[in-house]
């Protein structure tokens, strides 16, 4: 019989499982203290559990914590972590830098969003993420104690699988949990709008919109969600959400030689972005094979991003890291790693 993994749950869900045990009611927060404060990899590091109550833990569930099955090390310093799960593999990304370290987490083994540019949907999708693999990408990993920021834009898209992080979010910012503030979280989205709605309602963290296009014919050609949730109703609900003080909403955009990178492209960024307060962070295209798109250079992104300035909207270029191990936005994908592990 296979053992219920305790990483991944909440408080409440604790609860109930100690309930069910018929173990004490405290024995919850213990739990929890132990699972997210601690850190231990095993039931009988809990050494305020009496003996009796461990052995009987024991028997029917496990911590779940498991160690990724390979890193690789970029010439800037990224990593790459590779993790072992559901019988496949996901990975999840450590970007150091002089002031902050971020960790990039994956939510789905593949995706379904099928992006033209992205690596992770051209392996496809093969299934969700559980509470305990998310989780496991952080707690895992050496560099745990050095992490000021997460990012759910690994593979896979989040708000498809909105039920399961919300519950990890639950985790991290929990007074039983990792305790961190809201303001240290930013989840990705192509704009799948009822998992946005459940997001934007149930959680205090920040938000980013995959964007790359603002022309709806345009968005569409390179990413097949323009047809069931237009940018424009999926800008509907982020506009009924206060961005004017902590919580903050960005929009990414990977920039495509000669196919949105125009003046009419900013024009209609302006449209659809007047009167919301965001930023828009711009990413270098890193070739995908078989793909028929070309990057554009630096000096063409800096002409994009100070037009976006000149017309009032906060925009940066986003750094490339991690290019040289496939780490860099877009290139994730763990489809051979079964065969290379």
């Amino acid at each position: 019989m296979e053992k219920k993994k305790l990483l991944g749950m909440t408080l409440a869900e604790l609860k109930s499982f100690v309930k069910e045990m018929g173990l004490p009611s405290f024995t919850a927060k213990q739990l929890a203290d132990w699972l997210y404060k601690k850190r231990v990899s095993s039931i009988a590091e809990m050494t305020n559990l009496s003996l009796a109550n461990r052995s009987k833990l024991e028997a029917v569930c496990e911590v779940g914590l498991e160690n990724p099955e390979r890193v690789q090390v970029s010439e800037d310093g990224t990593k790459k972590y590779l993790f072992k799960t559901n019988n496949s593999f996901v990975e999840t990304v450590y970007i150091p830098e002089t002031d902050r370290a971020t960790l990039c987490v994956s939510t789905q083994i593949g995706c379904k969003m099928n992006c033209l540019f992205c690596m992770t949907g051209k392996q496809g999708f093969s299934g969700n993420l559980t509470a305990a693999d998310i989780l496991n990408q952080m707690q895992a990993i050496p560099e745990y104690d050095k992490l000021t920021n997460v990012v759910f834009m690994g593979m896979g898209e989040p708000m498809d699988n909105v039920d399961v992080v919300l519950k990890v979010l639950d985790v991290m910012t929990s007074d039983y949990g990792f305790c961190w503030s809201p303001k240290r979280i930013t989840v990705s989205t192509v704009g799948i709008i009822p998992g946005l709605k459940r997001f934007l309602a149930e959680s205090d963290c920040h938000l980013a919109v995959s964007l790359h296009n603002p022309i709806a014919e345009e968005r569409c050609s390179i990413m097949p969600i323009q047809k069931a949730y237009p940018i424009e109703s999926v800008l509907q609900e982020i506009r009924k959400y206060d961005f004017t003080h902590q919580r903050r909403v960005s929009f990414e955009y990977t920039m495509f030689k000669g196919v949105n990178d125009r003046p009419i492209h900013v024009r209609a960024l302006v449209r659809l972005l007047d009167g919301l307060e965001c930023r828009i962070n711009l990413i270098s295209f890193h070739a995908v094979p078989g793909v028929p798109l070309e990057g554009c250079t630096t000096e063409e992104m800096e002409r994009f991003r100070d037009d976006l300035i000149r017309h009032g909207i906060l925009t940066t270029i986003r750094k490339s890291r991690g290019e040289d191990i496939f780490a860099a936005c877009g290139l994730l994908s763990s489809k051979h790693a079964d065969q290379n592990n």
